[in-house]
Protein backbone atom coordinates (compact mmCIF):
# COMPACT_ATOMS: atom_id res chain seq x y z
CA UNK A 1 0.00 0.00 0.00
CA UNK A 2 1.07 3.30 -0.42
CA UNK A 3 2.32 5.89 2.03
CA UNK A 4 -0.65 8.13 1.69
CA UNK A 5 -3.81 7.50 -0.12
CA UNK A 6 -4.86 9.86 -2.42
CA UNK A 7 -8.31 10.95 -3.14
CA UNK A 8 -8.04 12.83 -6.74
CA UNK A 9 -8.09 11.27 -9.55
CA UNK A 10 -7.26 11.63 -13.25
CA UNK A 11 -9.57 10.29 -15.29
CA UNK A 12 -7.06 9.16 -18.13
CA UNK A 13 -5.76 6.76 -15.53
CA UNK A 14 -8.80 5.35 -14.32
CA UNK A 15 -8.18 1.44 -13.87
CA UNK A 16 -11.20 0.21 -12.54
CA UNK A 17 -14.46 2.28 -14.66
CA UNK A 18 -14.84 3.15 -18.14
CA UNK A 19 -17.64 5.91 -19.58
CA UNK A 20 -19.11 5.54 -22.33
CA UNK A 21 -21.19 8.87 -23.16
CA UNK A 22 -23.45 8.80 -25.84
CA UNK A 23 -25.48 12.16 -25.63
CA UNK A 24 -27.73 12.37 -22.79
CA UNK A 25 -26.79 8.92 -21.62
CA UNK A 26 -23.58 7.72 -20.78
CA UNK A 27 -22.83 4.12 -19.69
CA UNK A 28 -20.53 3.51 -16.50
CA UNK A 29 -18.39 -0.12 -17.09
CA UNK A 30 -17.42 -1.60 -14.01
CA UNK A 31 -13.75 -3.60 -15.20
CA UNK A 32 -11.84 -4.10 -12.08
CA UNK A 33 -8.16 -4.82 -12.90
CA UNK A 34 -7.07 -7.36 -10.61
CA UNK A 35 -4.11 -5.64 -10.08
CA UNK A 36 -4.63 -2.59 -9.01
CA UNK A 37 -5.54 -2.87 -5.77
CA UNK A 38 -4.12 -0.36 -2.74
CA UNK A 39 -2.73 -3.28 -1.03
CA UNK A 40 0.07 -6.22 -1.66
CA UNK A 41 -0.98 -9.56 -0.90
CA UNK A 42 -5.08 -9.87 -3.24
CA UNK A 43 -6.35 -9.60 -6.64
CA UNK A 44 -9.34 -7.82 -7.56
CA UNK A 45 -10.59 -10.99 -8.81
CA UNK A 46 -14.52 -11.50 -10.45
CA UNK A 47 -15.14 -7.25 -10.16
CA UNK A 48 -14.50 -7.21 -6.53
CA UNK A 49 -13.16 -4.12 -5.56
CA UNK A 50 -10.96 -2.17 -2.61
CA UNK A 51 -10.93 1.34 -1.50
CA UNK A 52 -8.83 2.33 -5.01
CA UNK A 53 -11.88 1.28 -6.95
CA UNK A 54 -14.58 3.21 -4.52
CA UNK A 55 -12.57 6.31 -5.16
CA UNK A 56 -12.22 6.46 -8.79
CA UNK A 57 -16.16 6.00 -8.79
CA UNK A 58 -16.61 8.98 -6.19
CA UNK A 59 -14.24 10.57 -9.10
CA UNK A 60 -16.67 9.35 -11.80
CA UNK A 61 -19.43 10.24 -10.03
CA UNK A 62 -18.47 14.05 -9.43
CA UNK A 63 -17.28 14.74 -13.01
CA UNK A 64 -20.70 13.41 -14.39
CA UNK A 65 -22.55 16.27 -12.27
CA UNK A 66 -19.85 18.89 -13.19
CA UNK A 67 -18.26 18.15 -16.38
CA UNK A 68 -20.95 16.43 -18.22
CA UNK A 69 -24.30 18.09 -17.38
CA UNK A 70 -25.74 17.18 -20.93
CA UNK A 71 -26.30 13.22 -19.27
CA UNK A 72 -29.37 13.13 -17.89
CA UNK A 73 -29.68 9.23 -17.38
CA UNK A 74 -26.28 6.82 -16.54
CA UNK A 75 -26.37 3.09 -16.72
CA UNK A 76 -24.39 0.91 -14.33
CA UNK A 77 -23.35 -2.28 -15.83
CA UNK A 78 -20.15 -5.12 -15.84
CA UNK A 79 -17.32 -4.49 -17.95
CA UNK A 80 -16.54 -8.66 -17.60
CA UNK A 81 -18.80 -11.30 -18.74
CA UNK A 82 -20.51 -13.75 -16.20
CA UNK A 83 -19.89 -11.41 -13.34
CA UNK A 84 -21.40 -8.05 -12.25
CA UNK A 85 -19.39 -7.96 -8.96
CA UNK A 86 -18.88 -9.99 -6.49
CA UNK A 87 -18.34 -7.28 -3.59
CA UNK A 88 -15.92 -6.32 -1.63
CA UNK A 89 -12.60 -7.87 -1.97
CA UNK A 90 -12.37 -10.45 1.00
CA UNK A 91 -9.03 -10.93 1.44
CA UNK A 92 -8.46 -7.43 1.61
CA UNK A 93 -11.10 -7.41 4.51
CA UNK A 94 -9.23 -10.29 5.83
CA UNK A 95 -5.85 -8.43 5.80
CA UNK A 96 -6.96 -5.02 6.62
CA UNK A 97 -6.50 -3.08 9.94
CA UNK A 98 -9.99 -2.58 11.66
CA UNK A 99 -9.44 1.08 11.01
CA UNK A 100 -8.81 0.57 7.28
CA UNK A 101 -11.97 -1.40 6.92
CA UNK A 102 -13.83 0.95 9.22
CA UNK A 103 -12.88 4.01 6.83
CA UNK A 104 -13.48 2.51 3.57
CA UNK A 105 -16.95 1.50 4.91
CA UNK A 106 -17.85 4.63 5.82
CA UNK A 107 -16.41 6.05 2.67
CA UNK A 108 -18.31 3.69 0.52
CA UNK A 109 -21.74 4.39 2.32
CA UNK A 110 -20.69 8.39 1.05
CA UNK A 111 -19.80 7.09 -2.44
CA UNK A 112 -23.26 5.21 -2.29
CA UNK A 113 -25.16 7.61 -1.21
CA UNK A 114 -23.84 9.98 -3.35
CA UNK A 115 -25.21 8.82 -6.76
CA UNK A 116 -28.15 7.50 -5.27
CA UNK A 117 -29.16 11.13 -4.60
CA UNK A 118 -27.81 12.20 -8.28
CA UNK A 119 -31.12 11.22 -10.10
CA UNK A 120 -33.78 13.01 -7.50
CA UNK A 121 -31.22 16.40 -6.92
CA UNK A 122 -29.43 16.47 -10.40
CA UNK A 123 -31.45 14.82 -12.65
CA UNK A 124 -28.77 12.05 -12.90
CA UNK A 125 -30.57 8.85 -12.21
CA UNK A 126 -28.56 5.91 -12.28
CA UNK A 127 -30.21 2.31 -14.12
CA UNK A 128 -28.09 -0.83 -12.85
CA UNK A 129 -27.66 -3.36 -15.49
CA UNK A 130 -27.25 -6.83 -13.43
CA UNK A 131 -25.65 -9.41 -15.88
CA UNK A 132 -23.92 -12.24 -13.85
CA UNK A 133 -23.43 -12.46 -10.13
CA UNK A 134 -24.24 -9.85 -8.01
CA UNK A 135 -23.00 -10.61 -4.98
CA UNK A 136 -22.87 -8.41 -1.48
CA UNK A 137 -21.25 -4.79 -1.79
CA UNK A 138 -22.00 -5.53 -6.15
CA UNK A 139 -25.41 -5.77 -5.22
CA UNK A 140 -25.28 -2.88 -2.63
CA UNK A 141 -23.87 -0.56 -5.92
CA UNK A 142 -27.49 -1.91 -7.93
CA UNK A 143 -29.35 -0.89 -4.57
CA UNK A 144 -28.10 2.73 -4.40
CA UNK A 145 -29.45 3.13 -8.33
CA UNK A 146 -32.79 4.15 -9.09
CA UNK A 147 -33.48 1.48 -10.92
CA UNK A 148 -32.57 -2.34 -10.78
CA UNK A 149 -32.36 -4.28 -14.15
CA UNK A 150 -31.89 -8.27 -14.31
CA UNK A 151 -31.27 -10.73 -17.30
CA UNK A 152 -33.53 -13.66 -17.04
CA UNK A 153 -30.40 -15.90 -17.86
CA UNK A 154 -30.42 -19.20 -15.53
CA UNK A 155 -27.33 -18.02 -13.65
CA UNK A 156 -27.12 -14.46 -13.09
CA UNK A 157 -28.73 -13.56 -9.46
CA UNK A 158 -28.33 -11.27 -6.69
CA UNK A 159 -26.98 -11.69 -3.22
CA UNK A 160 -26.09 -10.62 0.30
CA UNK A 161 -24.09 -13.70 1.30
CA UNK A 162 -22.51 -11.91 4.02
CA UNK A 163 -24.00 -13.37 7.04
CA UNK A 164 -24.00 -17.13 5.99
CA UNK A 165 -20.61 -17.10 3.81
CA UNK A 166 -17.81 -14.38 6.05
CA UNK A 167 -19.63 -13.56 9.46
CA UNK A 168 -19.94 -10.09 8.96
CA UNK A 169 -23.10 -7.84 7.28
CA UNK A 170 -24.02 -6.23 4.27
CA UNK A 171 -22.24 -2.77 5.36
CA UNK A 172 -22.52 -0.52 2.87
CA UNK A 173 -26.30 -0.12 2.99
CA UNK A 174 -27.72 -3.24 1.94
CA UNK A 175 -29.50 -4.45 4.76
CA UNK A 176 -31.06 -1.18 5.35
CA UNK A 177 -32.11 -0.32 1.79
CA UNK A 178 -33.58 -3.33 1.06
CA UNK A 179 -36.11 -2.23 3.62
CA UNK A 180 -36.45 1.03 3.82
CA UNK A 181 -35.95 1.72 0.31
CA UNK A 182 -37.14 -1.27 -1.58
CA UNK A 183 -39.87 -2.14 1.03
CA UNK A 184 -39.05 -5.90 1.24
CA UNK A 185 -41.04 -7.72 3.31
CA UNK A 186 -39.05 -9.08 6.38
CA UNK A 187 -39.25 -12.35 6.72
CA UNK A 188 -38.15 -12.62 2.68
CA UNK A 189 -35.45 -10.39 3.74
CA UNK A 190 -34.67 -12.92 6.81
CA UNK A 191 -34.67 -15.35 3.79
CA UNK A 192 -32.58 -13.17 1.18
CA UNK A 193 -29.85 -12.96 3.64
CA UNK A 194 -28.89 -15.92 5.36
CA UNK A 195 -28.83 -17.39 1.39
CA UNK A 196 -25.07 -17.84 -0.45
CA UNK A 197 -26.34 -18.29 -3.68
CA UNK A 198 -28.92 -15.02 -3.81
CA UNK A 199 -32.12 -15.17 -5.72
CA UNK A 200 -32.47 -15.33 -9.53
CA UNK A 201 -35.22 -14.08 -12.51
CA UNK A 202 -38.67 -14.11 -11.62
CA UNK A 203 -38.40 -14.57 -7.77
CA UNK A 204 -36.09 -11.61 -7.45
CA UNK A 205 -39.16 -9.45 -8.93
CA UNK A 206 -41.33 -10.98 -6.77
CA UNK A 207 -39.53 -10.20 -4.22
CA UNK A 208 -39.07 -6.66 -5.15
CA UNK A 209 -35.08 -7.15 -5.16
CA UNK A 210 -34.86 -5.65 -8.61
CA UNK A 211 -37.43 -3.49 -10.76
CA UNK A 212 -37.45 -5.59 -13.65
CA UNK A 213 -36.30 -9.38 -15.38
CA UNK A 214 -35.51 -9.15 -18.71
CA UNK A 215 -35.15 -12.14 -21.17
CA UNK A 216 -31.45 -12.25 -21.43
CA UNK A 217 -32.10 -11.88 -25.62
CA UNK A 218 -33.18 -8.48 -25.89
CA UNK A 219 -31.39 -7.47 -22.41
CA UNK A 220 -29.16 -4.85 -24.24
CA UNK A 221 -32.50 -3.70 -26.01
CA UNK A 222 -34.28 -3.02 -22.95
CA UNK A 223 -31.45 -1.49 -21.13
CA UNK A 224 -30.94 1.16 -24.13
CA UNK A 225 -34.65 1.40 -24.06
CA UNK A 226 -35.52 2.14 -20.46
CA UNK A 227 -32.01 4.81 -20.19
CA UNK A 228 -33.77 6.50 -23.47
CA UNK A 229 -36.96 6.74 -20.93
CA UNK A 230 -34.85 8.04 -18.13
CA UNK A 231 -33.43 10.93 -19.83
CA UNK A 232 -36.36 11.92 -21.40
CA UNK A 233 -38.30 12.26 -17.92
CA UNK A 234 -35.58 13.44 -16.64
CA UNK A 235 -35.81 17.69 -15.15
CA UNK A 236 -32.40 18.19 -15.33
CA UNK A 237 -31.98 21.35 -17.89
CA UNK A 238 -29.46 20.87 -21.32
CA UNK A 239 -26.39 23.02 -20.95
CA UNK A 240 -24.22 22.91 -23.64
CA UNK A 241 -20.68 22.28 -21.86
CA UNK A 242 -19.61 21.80 -18.60
CA UNK A 243 -17.04 23.04 -16.28
CA UNK A 244 -13.52 21.17 -16.33
CA UNK A 245 -12.28 19.66 -12.56
CA UNK A 246 -9.11 20.61 -12.50
CA UNK A 247 -6.37 18.89 -10.18
CA UNK A 248 -6.14 20.25 -6.47
CA UNK A 249 -3.04 22.93 -5.99
CA UNK A 250 -1.71 20.94 -2.38
CA UNK A 251 1.12 21.32 -0.77
CA UNK A 252 2.09 18.57 2.43
CA UNK A 253 5.15 20.05 4.97
CA UNK A 254 7.24 16.78 6.44
CA UNK A 255 5.15 17.35 9.51
CA UNK A 256 1.99 15.99 6.96
CA UNK A 257 0.20 19.67 7.43
CA UNK A 258 -1.58 20.42 4.45
CA UNK A 259 -1.60 23.72 2.60
CA UNK A 260 -4.28 24.46 -0.36
CA UNK A 261 -5.36 27.98 -2.08
CA UNK A 262 -7.98 28.58 0.70
CA UNK A 263 -7.83 25.78 3.17
CA UNK A 264 -4.96 24.81 5.51
CA UNK A 265 -4.42 21.77 7.54
CA UNK A 266 -1.92 22.63 10.53
CA UNK A 267 -1.06 18.89 12.21
CA UNK A 268 -0.09 18.93 15.79
CA UNK A 269 1.36 15.41 16.07
CA UNK A 270 2.28 15.09 19.54
CA UNK A 271 -0.73 16.78 20.46
CA UNK A 272 -3.36 14.78 18.22
CA UNK A 273 -5.01 17.91 17.03
CA UNK A 274 -5.32 19.55 13.75
CA UNK A 275 -6.24 23.02 13.11
CA UNK A 276 -8.23 23.28 9.79
CA UNK A 277 -8.58 27.48 8.45
CA UNK A 278 -10.56 28.14 5.69
CA UNK A 279 -10.11 31.41 4.16
CA UNK A 280 -12.58 33.44 2.43
CA UNK A 281 -12.20 34.41 -0.82
CA UNK A 282 -9.96 37.38 -1.31
CA UNK A 283 -11.79 38.65 -4.95
CA UNK A 284 -15.17 39.87 -5.50
CA UNK A 285 -17.85 37.46 -6.65
CA UNK A 286 -18.79 37.17 -10.31
CA UNK A 287 -21.30 39.45 -11.62
CA UNK A 288 -22.83 37.19 -13.62
CA UNK A 289 -23.77 33.58 -14.14
CA UNK A 290 -21.97 34.04 -16.89
CA UNK A 291 -19.12 35.13 -15.02
CA UNK A 292 -19.44 31.59 -12.68
CA UNK A 293 -19.44 29.16 -15.96
CA UNK A 294 -15.67 31.11 -17.14
CA UNK A 295 -14.39 30.45 -13.25
CA UNK A 296 -15.39 27.51 -13.76
CA UNK A 297 -13.38 25.23 -10.93
CA UNK A 298 -11.45 28.25 -9.47
CA UNK A 299 -14.80 29.88 -8.31
CA UNK A 300 -14.25 30.36 -5.16
CA UNK A 301 -17.43 28.33 -3.55
CA UNK A 302 -16.44 25.64 -5.84
CA UNK A 303 -12.79 25.70 -4.78
CA UNK A 304 -13.38 25.85 -1.45
CA UNK A 305 -15.44 22.74 -0.99
CA UNK A 306 -13.50 20.79 -3.17
CA UNK A 307 -9.93 21.36 -0.88
CA UNK A 308 -11.93 20.89 2.41
CA UNK A 309 -13.66 17.34 1.05
CA UNK A 310 -9.97 16.43 0.47
CA UNK A 311 -8.35 17.55 3.33
CA UNK A 312 -11.36 16.16 5.51
CA UNK A 313 -10.43 12.60 3.70
CA UNK A 314 -6.85 12.80 3.82
CA UNK A 315 -7.30 13.45 8.05
CA UNK A 316 -9.88 10.02 7.96
CA UNK A 317 -7.50 8.08 6.22
CA UNK A 318 -3.92 9.15 6.57
CA UNK A 319 -3.70 10.77 10.58
CA UNK A 320 -5.35 8.40 12.68
CA UNK A 321 -3.97 9.57 15.62
CA UNK A 322 -5.52 13.08 14.84
CA UNK A 323 -8.66 13.35 17.36
CA UNK A 324 -9.52 16.47 17.58
CA UNK A 325 -10.25 18.44 14.58
CA UNK A 326 -10.43 22.64 15.17
CA UNK A 327 -12.27 24.60 12.27
CA UNK A 328 -11.14 28.65 12.01
CA UNK A 329 -11.92 31.05 8.97
CA UNK A 330 -10.24 34.00 8.32
CA UNK A 331 -11.43 36.99 5.48
CA UNK A 332 -14.22 39.34 4.58
CA UNK A 333 -17.36 37.78 5.63
CA UNK A 334 -19.15 40.18 3.49
CA UNK A 335 -17.18 38.33 0.45
CA UNK A 336 -18.14 35.28 1.66
CA UNK A 337 -22.04 36.54 1.75
CA UNK A 338 -21.94 38.04 -1.91
CA UNK A 339 -20.29 34.69 -3.32
CA UNK A 340 -22.91 32.78 -1.58
CA UNK A 341 -25.45 34.98 -2.88
CA UNK A 342 -24.74 34.39 -6.33
CA UNK A 343 -25.18 30.89 -6.03
CA UNK A 344 -28.30 31.38 -3.96
CA UNK A 345 -29.97 33.56 -6.94
CA UNK A 346 -29.29 31.37 -9.43
CA UNK A 347 -29.97 28.01 -7.89
CA UNK A 348 -32.21 27.51 -10.84
CA UNK A 349 -28.99 26.97 -13.04
CA UNK A 350 -27.10 23.68 -13.33
CA UNK A 351 -23.77 24.83 -11.83
CA UNK A 352 -25.04 27.07 -9.07
CA UNK A 353 -26.73 24.38 -8.02
CA UNK A 354 -24.53 21.56 -8.99
CA UNK A 355 -21.68 23.74 -6.13
CA UNK A 356 -24.55 24.22 -3.54
CA UNK A 357 -25.36 20.17 -3.58
CA UNK A 358 -21.36 19.65 -3.54
CA UNK A 359 -21.04 21.88 -0.15
CA UNK A 360 -24.31 19.84 1.05
CA UNK A 361 -22.52 16.55 0.85
CA UNK A 362 -19.21 17.86 2.46
CA UNK A 363 -21.23 19.40 5.44
CA UNK A 364 -22.28 15.60 5.58
CA UNK A 365 -18.88 14.54 5.38
CA UNK A 366 -18.15 16.52 8.24
CA UNK A 367 -21.16 15.06 10.21
CA UNK A 368 -19.77 12.10 9.59
CA UNK A 369 -16.54 12.49 10.83
CA UNK A 370 -15.06 10.34 13.79
CA UNK A 371 -13.16 12.85 15.31
CA UNK A 372 -13.84 15.29 18.29
CA UNK A 373 -14.63 18.14 16.24
CA UNK A 374 -14.35 22.09 17.80
CA UNK A 375 -14.82 25.21 15.87
CA UNK A 376 -13.00 28.86 17.48
CA UNK A 377 -14.79 32.05 16.20
CA UNK A 378 -11.86 34.01 16.66
CA UNK A 379 -11.17 38.15 15.76
CA UNK A 380 -11.32 38.06 11.92
CA UNK A 381 -13.68 34.94 11.51
CA UNK A 382 -15.99 34.56 8.59
CA UNK A 383 -18.59 32.45 9.32
CA UNK A 384 -21.09 33.15 6.96
CA UNK A 385 -23.70 31.51 5.84
CA UNK A 386 -22.45 28.25 4.39
CA UNK A 387 -19.63 28.43 6.29
CA UNK A 388 -21.25 29.02 9.43
CA UNK A 389 -22.92 25.31 8.84
CA UNK A 390 -19.76 24.34 10.60
CA UNK A 391 -20.67 25.79 13.76
CA UNK A 392 -23.45 23.75 14.13
CA UNK A 393 -21.70 20.21 12.71
CA UNK A 394 -19.21 20.51 15.56
CA UNK A 395 -19.27 19.17 18.82
CA UNK A 396 -18.24 22.54 20.58
CA UNK A 397 -17.82 25.71 19.32
CA UNK A 398 -16.11 28.59 21.31
CA UNK A 399 -16.71 32.25 19.94
CA UNK A 400 -14.03 35.41 21.53
CA UNK A 401 -16.05 38.38 22.76
CA UNK A 402 -15.43 42.28 22.02
CA UNK A 403 -11.48 42.97 21.05
CA UNK A 404 -8.37 41.44 22.66
CA UNK A 405 -5.66 43.11 22.89
CA UNK A 406 -3.32 43.86 20.71
CA UNK A 407 -5.17 42.27 17.86
CA UNK A 408 -6.15 44.77 15.46
CA UNK A 409 -8.54 42.03 13.40
CA UNK A 410 -12.71 42.72 13.38
CA UNK A 411 -14.02 41.53 16.50
CA UNK A 412 -15.56 37.98 16.01
CA UNK A 413 -19.05 38.18 14.35
CA UNK A 414 -21.30 35.24 12.55
CA UNK A 415 -23.74 36.07 10.02
CA UNK A 416 -26.98 33.56 8.97
CA UNK A 417 -27.96 33.39 5.89
CA UNK A 418 -31.07 31.72 3.67
CA UNK A 419 -28.65 28.53 3.44
CA UNK A 420 -28.09 28.01 6.81
CA UNK A 421 -32.60 27.39 7.00
CA UNK A 422 -33.11 24.47 4.51
CA UNK A 423 -30.38 24.54 1.59
CA UNK A 424 -28.03 22.05 3.96
CA UNK A 425 -29.91 19.20 5.50
CA UNK A 426 -28.33 16.85 7.38
CA UNK A 427 -28.48 13.01 7.26
CA UNK A 428 -31.86 13.19 9.58
CA UNK A 429 -33.43 15.79 6.75
CA UNK A 430 -33.59 18.40 9.53
CA UNK A 431 -31.13 21.26 9.14
CA UNK A 432 -28.52 21.59 11.58
CA UNK A 433 -30.19 24.71 13.41
CA UNK A 434 -33.59 22.45 13.84
CA UNK A 435 -31.30 19.50 15.42
CA UNK A 436 -29.15 21.70 17.50
CA UNK A 437 -32.78 23.13 18.79
CA UNK A 438 -34.79 20.26 18.55
CA UNK A 439 -36.58 20.85 21.67
CA UNK A 440 -36.90 24.59 21.06
CA UNK A 441 -37.98 24.94 18.02
CA UNK A 442 -38.91 28.76 18.39
CA UNK A 443 -35.02 29.26 18.64
CA UNK A 444 -34.72 28.42 14.55
CA UNK A 445 -37.43 30.91 14.20
CA UNK A 446 -35.29 33.53 16.61
CA UNK A 447 -32.23 32.66 15.06
CA UNK A 448 -34.23 33.06 11.07
CA UNK A 449 -35.21 36.91 12.25
CA UNK A 450 -31.25 37.70 12.61
CA UNK A 451 -30.81 36.76 8.77
CA UNK A 452 -28.21 39.61 7.19
CA UNK A 453 -27.19 40.40 10.72
CA UNK A 454 -23.12 40.66 12.19
CA UNK A 455 -23.45 38.60 15.29
CA UNK A 456 -21.03 39.59 18.10
CA UNK A 457 -20.66 37.17 21.02
CA UNK A 458 -23.33 38.06 23.36
CA UNK A 459 -26.03 38.07 20.91
CA UNK A 460 -25.32 34.95 19.02
CA UNK A 461 -24.47 33.37 22.82
CA UNK A 462 -27.49 34.63 23.67
CA UNK A 463 -29.23 33.26 21.06
CA UNK A 464 -27.83 29.63 21.65
CA UNK A 465 -25.60 29.55 18.33
CA UNK A 466 -22.13 28.48 20.16
CA UNK A 467 -21.34 26.80 23.31
CA UNK A 468 -19.19 29.21 24.69
CA UNK A 469 -18.00 33.19 24.51
CA UNK A 470 -15.12 34.61 26.44
CA UNK A 471 -13.55 37.49 26.42
CA UNK A 472 -9.58 37.69 25.62
CA UNK A 473 -8.14 37.34 29.61
CA UNK A 474 -9.97 34.05 29.33
CA UNK A 475 -9.80 32.82 26.09
CA UNK A 476 -6.52 30.73 25.60
CA UNK A 477 -6.83 29.36 28.54
CA UNK A 478 -10.11 27.74 28.26
CA UNK A 479 -9.51 26.56 24.79
CA UNK A 480 -6.35 24.81 26.12
CA UNK A 481 -8.04 23.03 29.53
CA UNK A 482 -10.96 21.54 26.86
CA UNK A 483 -8.24 20.77 23.57
CA UNK A 484 -6.09 19.14 27.06
CA UNK A 485 -9.24 17.10 28.08
CA UNK A 486 -10.28 15.99 25.23
CA UNK A 487 -7.46 13.86 23.93
CA UNK A 488 -6.78 12.65 27.25
CA UNK A 489 -10.00 10.77 26.70
CA UNK A 490 -10.67 7.10 24.85
CA UNK A 491 -10.98 7.83 21.37
CA UNK A 492 -13.24 4.59 21.31
CA UNK A 493 -15.88 6.14 23.87
CA UNK A 494 -15.37 9.68 22.18
CA UNK A 495 -16.71 8.13 18.44
CA UNK A 496 -19.29 6.57 20.53
CA UNK A 497 -20.60 9.39 22.56
CA UNK A 498 -19.92 12.18 19.68
CA UNK A 499 -21.65 9.65 17.00
CA UNK A 500 -25.05 9.24 19.01
CA UNK A 501 -25.42 13.24 20.03
CA UNK A 502 -24.68 14.27 16.28
CA UNK A 503 -28.13 12.68 14.77
CA UNK A 504 -31.16 13.32 17.41
CA UNK A 505 -34.69 13.51 15.82
CA UNK A 506 -36.12 10.81 13.13
CA UNK A 507 -34.35 8.46 12.22
CA UNK A 508 -33.80 7.96 8.36
CA UNK A 509 -32.35 5.52 5.61
CA UNK A 510 -29.48 7.22 6.05
CA UNK A 511 -29.36 7.74 9.68
CA UNK A 512 -29.70 3.95 10.14
CA UNK A 513 -26.73 3.28 7.55
CA UNK A 514 -23.80 5.25 9.47
CA UNK A 515 -25.44 5.39 12.89
CA UNK A 516 -26.77 1.48 13.22
CA UNK A 517 -25.28 -0.61 10.26
CA UNK A 518 -22.14 0.85 10.46
CA UNK A 519 -21.39 0.96 13.83
CA UNK A 520 -22.72 -2.60 14.41
CA UNK A 521 -20.01 -3.39 11.72
CA UNK A 522 -17.12 -2.07 13.14
CA UNK A 523 -17.97 -4.15 16.14
CA UNK A 524 -18.17 -7.53 14.01
CA UNK A 525 -14.74 -6.53 12.27
CA UNK A 526 -13.60 -6.89 16.04
CA UNK A 527 -14.98 -10.14 16.46
CA UNK A 528 -12.96 -13.40 16.32
CA UNK A 529 -15.53 -15.02 14.11
CA UNK A 530 -15.03 -12.77 11.46
CA UNK A 531 -11.07 -11.57 11.54
CA UNK A 532 -9.71 -14.42 13.95
CA UNK A 533 -7.60 -16.77 13.45
CA UNK A 534 -10.38 -19.49 12.71
CA UNK A 535 -12.59 -16.42 11.21
CA UNK A 536 -15.01 -16.66 8.32
CA UNK A 537 -12.53 -13.98 6.58
CA UNK A 538 -9.76 -15.35 7.39
CA UNK A 539 -10.66 -19.15 6.40
CA UNK A 540 -12.72 -17.84 2.94
CA UNK A 541 -11.39 -19.62 0.20
CA UNK A 542 -9.45 -22.38 2.11
CA UNK A 543 -12.76 -25.02 1.80
CA UNK A 544 -12.34 -24.55 5.53
CA UNK A 545 -15.38 -22.94 7.26
CA UNK A 546 -15.09 -20.79 9.99
CA UNK A 547 -15.29 -22.05 13.60
CA UNK A 548 -17.86 -19.68 15.77
CA UNK A 549 -17.94 -18.68 19.84
CA UNK A 550 -21.60 -19.59 20.27
CA UNK A 551 -22.51 -17.33 22.83
CA UNK A 552 -24.54 -14.09 21.82
CA UNK A 553 -23.02 -11.36 23.32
Amino acid sequence: MTSRIEFQKDPEKYRHWRVEYDGDVATLFMDVDEDGGLFEGYQLKLNSYDLSVDIELADVVQRMRFEHPEVRAVVMRSGKDNVFCAGANIRMLGGAEHAHKVNFCKFTNETRNTFEAAGAESGQPYICAVKGACAGGGYELALACDYIMLTDDGTSSVALPEVPLLAVLPGTGGLTRITDKRKMRRDLADIFCSTEEGVRGPKALAWRLVDEVVPNAKFDQVVAERATEFAAKSARAKPAVGIKLKPLQRKIDDNGSLSYSCVEVDINRSAGLASITISGPDQPAPNSIEALHSEGADNWMLRCARELDDALLQLRFNELEIGVLTFKTAGDGELVAAHEKLLLDNSDGWLAQEILLYWKRVLKRVDLTSRSLVALVEPGSCFVGTLAELLFAVDRSYMAMDEFEGDNRPIATIQLTAANFGLYPMSNDLTRLQTRFLGTPEAVDAAEETKGQMLEAEAADTLGLVTFAYDDIDWEDEIRVFLEERTSFSPDSLTGMESNLRFPGPETMETRIFGRLTAWQNWIFQRPNAVGEKGALQRYGTGVRGEYDKRRV
